[in-house]
């Protein structure tokens, strides 16, 4: 995604918003130093924010959320994306960051039929019995509007927000320039990734833009269900549709979380829970492709069909069949208590890995296993587990892909769902059956049948190039076109260190034969004379001095002695 061309005022508007909200957290500092210093007068940066908030009580994550909170939705969701990312930011950052609570103000003289219209070339009126004005939810990208079909059906119009995608466009433009400024002026705030983040962010976010995207998820998430008689996906009507538009069923249910009215309906918390649970890990483990962001506002009961459904498929995750293959082998192992067959399988499905000491990590990773095992099952909070997890990741610098982090995240919200439903609730229970399944998956003879014939497949496709590779190889040497790329680790670093050994060498030469020079001149007496002494060796004296002392200055300041 191209960044968006903005006008020099409209960049200064935006930074001159930003900064202003900086200074009143306290971190003026951060674009005062920064690149972006260029781009305001003096005078600016010198005059203090009269609306300054006192933040001696507060610390600096806790500011970096209230910043995030009062720049609005853009940032708000960049804050929502990484509460989940311990790889990216400190546990403390993450925990602010996870308080982030989506409350969008509904659009004022919003004309929704005018929307409609514009948005599907239709007149409202034509299609629609009525259309509310009054929005049943309000979020950062879209508003949600109840309206009737003419053949009677009540349906759900997600609209997005005017001009959104230009605004979160401008937002991430600004970002980007923020961040990379922070990434060269400021190496403590490049330790935190900002390019990475907001790259990112910006894919993410771009893909709960097209709502097309989010229909495609509903129709595959409906076909994974077919057959299954108690998840519900609501109907989407592709005609009246767009990529800025989604119009869908509507879905009159009880959330999730409404404990007291399920009750009311004689319906059973536990069982809900217990149901749920098992829907969502079939998403994940059976499926490989999961509902990303099922909080309790996102997933209701049917009552009077007895069924779950899950609404707002923005936000979805999937599995590549490695990644889902390598998963329910971390599981087993995991279970098993392996940490030697544990540690290949996480290199397998991490994106980069840059473990400082293996020693370490197995040592991290068996104190968390034996934390498990001390504890009665009972006991175990997935959540809390998932999170010393994520730590542990951490500590030991291996970053999983985001649509992992995804499902970490949705773990344990899933697990938070479950414990609101029945306190006793424990989601080792719903895993028993899964971990029981893979064992008996991993060692089946038609599995161990499958694996071998893929590898031998593999080693027949291999043996067949070989000749041709062999060839190709001795026709570049009869060519002398071969070329053998040859890195030496650590050169760079010894050419540096060598250049100023020679550099120093140079000086001291230089310095000698000055001093040798200047002397011989002085025993000399060779004229112009000065006070009985001569002038030009005098001169070398004091050249050769003021340059011994930057030899010797240098060194000391690079402790290098």
């Amino acid at each position: 995604m191209q960044d968006l061309k903005l006008s020099k005022n409209r960049k200064l508007k935006r930074y001159n918003r930003l900064f202003n909200v900086l200074a009143k957290y306290g971190f003026d500092q951060v674009l005062a130093n920064s690149g972006i210093r260029r781009m305001f007068p003096e005078a600016y940066f010198k005059k203090r924010n009269e609306k300054t908030i006192k933040t001696e009580s507060l610390s600096a994550y806790e500011r970096i959320r209230m910043v995030l909170e009062e720049l609005g939705p853009t940032y708000v969701k960049l804050g929502q994306i990484f509460s989940n990312r311990e790889d990216m930011l400190p546990p403390a950052l993450i925990k602010e960051l996870e308080k982030l609570q989506d409350h969008v103000p509904k659009l004022k003289d919003f004309d929704v039929y005018e929307a409609i219209e514009n948005g599907l070339k239709i007149k409202g009126m034509d299609h629609f019995i009525f259309i509310e004005a009054e929005p049943i939810a309000a979020a950062s990208l879209a508003q949600v509007h109840k309206a009737q079909l003419l053949n009677g059906k009540l349906v759900a119009l997600k609209i997005q927000r005017p001009n959104i995608l230009e605004t979160i466009n401008a937002d991430i433009a600004v970002m980007k320039q923020v961040a990379k400024s922070l990434e060269k002026y400021s190496a403590q705030a490049k330790a935190f990734q900002p390019m990475r983040i907001i790259a990112t962010f910006e894919k993410s976010i771009h893909q709960e833009l097209h709502f097309l995207r989010e229909i495609d998820n509903m129709e595959r998430f409906a076909k994974n269900f077919e057959n299954n008689g108690i998840m519900y996906v609501p109907k989407v009507y592709r005609e009246y549709s767009t990529d800025s538009i989604i119009c869908m069923e509507f879905i009159s249910g009880i959330k999730i979380s409404e404990t007291d009215t399920l009750k009311k309906w004689n319906i059973d918390c536990k069982s809900v829970g217990q149901v749920g649970v098992d829907l969502y890990l079939q998403q994940v483990l059976e499926h490989g492709f999961f509902h990303a962001d099922p909080h309790p506002g996102n997933i209701f009961v049917l009552p009077e069909q007895g069924r779950i459904c899950f609404i707002d498929y923005g936000m979805m995750g999937y599995l590549l069949p490695k990644d889902k293959e390598a998963l329910e082998e971390l599981l087993l192992y995991f279970t098993q208590k392996d940490i030697k067959k544990l540690i290949p399988v996480l290199e397998k499905i991490a994106v980069k890995t840059e473990i400082p000491d293996y020693t370490k990590l197995e040592d991290d990773l068996y104190d968390l296993v034996q934390s498990i095992s001390d504890t009665s099952i009972r006991n175990i909070k997935l959540g809390e587990t998932l999170s010393q997890f994520k730590s542990v990741l951490f500590r030991n610098n291996i970053i999983l892909s985001h649509n992992l982090y995804l499902l970490i995240r949705a773990l344990i919200i899933i697990e938070g769902v479950g414990l609101k439903l029945d306190p006793e609730f424990n989601i080792t229970e719903n895993l028993k059956p899964y971990v029981s399944q893979l064992a008996r998956k991993k060692y089946s003879l038609k599995r161990l049948v499958k694996k071998n014939m893929l590898r031998f497949k593999d080693y027949n496709t291999l043996i067949d190039n070989l000749p041709e590779d062999i060839n190709a190889i001795l026709k570049k040497i009869k060519e002398g076109k071969l070329v053998v790329i040859h890195e030496h680790k650590g050169l760079k670093e010894f050419q540096v260190a060598s250049n100023k050994a020679i550099n120093r060498l140079v000086f001291a030469v230089i310095i000698a034969a000055l001093s040798i020079g200047s002397s011989i001149l002085v025993l000399a007496q060779m004229p112009p004379m000065i006070n009985g002494v001569p002038l030009l060796g005098a001169i070398g004296f004091v050249i050769s001095a003021l340059l011994g002392f930057y030899v010797v200055i240098s060194i000391f300041r690079n402790k290098q002695f």
